[in-house]
């Protein structure tokens, strides 16, 4: 009878000894297997920083002996792998196949991160006390404690030019620190220390209700005559800017024409006489184009200059009635006229003049020969009926040299009691030569001295 095949996972054929074991399909006994190698601990896995290690990890190491567990778990139940060689998934292996080890990477779970300790709460502190703000700091000429600055009036605004007051009617001023946000009261003040200049300066922008004729008049010669009357009309012309004529009216031979203008022509008032009558028809724009060919213009053009003639005998042709005509249309195309008189008191233009003048400007220097014709030429005036033009009349001192002066202070004191007004002008290095006169020229004290001279007289006419 056939033998039945057995089963090798019988528990009976397992049971029976290893010479016993043998079937249908090995008949043959086989020989004694040895014991299989314990398999390595699988190698730890790499540190991760300071993370502590996981419970149950890494796993213990087999014992001797013992069989590895498939995929490294432990069974359920306590199954243990029966005697002899493991058999992947249940079936009888080749003789002598060993199967490999098995190493798996073992998975970890993550450490949990290390819990810090409690960490005390820091004492709140109270929040900083804010900084002071600092003191606002004014510009120049600006006072923090003086009253409010009045309704608009800005500190902030540009410096005023030269000659231009910011307190003027129509000047605007606005402040640079606000009372709302510095809480300072602001007071505008002026800067520039002179305000006589800006006041000057403002009365000979003003109208003159007509034009004004201005007279300088000494019967002396070398008592700069000629030179207050070309820097009066420079003066007045460059701040008015326009309307102001220097005539000379010397009968022997002046020289107002060489020291004052460009010599664009050679055209003088003989020129001037010779078509009067033509040019005393003509109005407006015409009469305006007309004239000026007949005149010269300063380098700056701040005034026009008409020249006399230099032959001595034309002075014969300056009668009153002409010299009236003249003054007659120089007055409907000028605003001032500044004339130089002459020498000659007797002379028939010179005395024209003085009758038809506004204004009566004594020259003189401190000298006593000077002084002496001076005061002869009013006391010839007063008895001439023209006394309160001598009352309101001007007395203009032009200092010959630089240094002190001895006879200074004497000739303003006997002059004021004679005439409305003295006024003194420095001596410049500029009008030493005799020369050309430019106004630019100056030095700024001269400059500034004929500002204060020339509204003087203008002063009475100034609206």
């Amino acid at each position: 009878m056939p033998q039945r095949p057995i089963n090798p996972l019988d528990p009976r054929w397992q049971s029976r000894s290893e010479q016993q074991q043998h079937s249908f399909f090995d008949p043959t006994p086989r020989s004694p297997q040895p014991a299989p190698q314990a398999a390595p601990p699988p190698a730890a896995p790499p540190s991760r920083g300071a993370y502590p290690p996981a419970p149950g990890y890494p796993p213990a190491p087999p014992q001797p002996g013992a069989y590895p567990q498939p995929n490294g778990y432990p069974q359920p139940n306590g199954y243990q792998q029966p005697n002899g060689a493991p058999q992947p998934n249940g079936y009888p292996q080749p003789n002598g196949y060993q199967p490999p080890p098995a190493a798996y990477p073992q998975a970890y779970a993550p450490a949990a991160p290390p819990v810090a300790p409690p960490v005390a709460p820091r004492p709140v502190s109270p929040p900083p006390a804010p900084a002071a703000r600092p003191a606002p700091v004014a510009p120049p000429g600006i006072r923090l404690d003086a009253p409010a600055a009045p309704p608009g009036i800005r500190l902030d605004a540009p410096a005023a030019p030269p000659g231009i007051r910011l307190d003027a009617p129509g000047a605007r001023a606005e402040p640079a620190l606000r009372p709302e946000t510095t809480g300072a009261r602001i007071e505008w003040r002026q800067t520039r220390g002179d305000e006589g200049l800006d006041r000057s300066a403002a009365v000979m922008r003003r109208k003159l209700g007509k034009p004004r004729v201005l007279a300088f008049a000494n019967p002396k010669g070398g008592v700069h005559k000629t030179t207050a009357t070309v820097l009066a009309a420079a003066t007045i012309g460059s701040v008015r800017g326009r309307g102001v004529l220097a005539w000379d009216d010397n009968e022997l031979r002046g020289t107002l024409g060489l020291r004052a203008g460009s010599a664009r022509h050679a055209r003088t008032i003989k020129h001037l006489l010779a078509d009067l009558m033509r040019i005393e028809n003509l109005h407006g724009d015409a009469l305006l184009q007309e004239l000026d060919a007949y005149l010269r213009h300063a380098s700056d053009g701040s005034y026009d200059v008409l020249a006399g003639e230099e032959n001595p005998r034309f002075a014969q042709r300056l009668d009153q009635d002409t010299v009236r005509r003249v003054m007659d249309l120089l007055r409907r195309t000028h605003d001032v006229i500044c004339v130089d008189t002459g020498n000659n008191v007797e002379s028939v233009n010179w005395q024209t003049v003085m009758r038809t003048a506004d204004q009566l400007v004594i020259t003189t220097v401190p000298r006593e020969d000077a002084a002496f014709t001076a005061d002869w030429m009013l006391d010839v005036l007063e008895e001439s009926g023209m006394g309160e033009m001598v009352a309101n009349a001007v007395t203009l001192i032009s200092c010959p040299s630089p240094g002190a002066l001895p006879l200074l202070e004497d000739f303003k004191k006997h002059f004021a009691t004679r005439t409305r007004a003295v006024a003194v002008v420095p001596y410049d290095p500029a009008l030493e030569v005799g020369s050309s006169i430019e106004y630019a020229d100056l030095q700024p004290e001269t400059r500034q001295a004929w500002l204060r001279a020339a509204s003087v007289m203008l002063e009475p006419f100034a609206e």
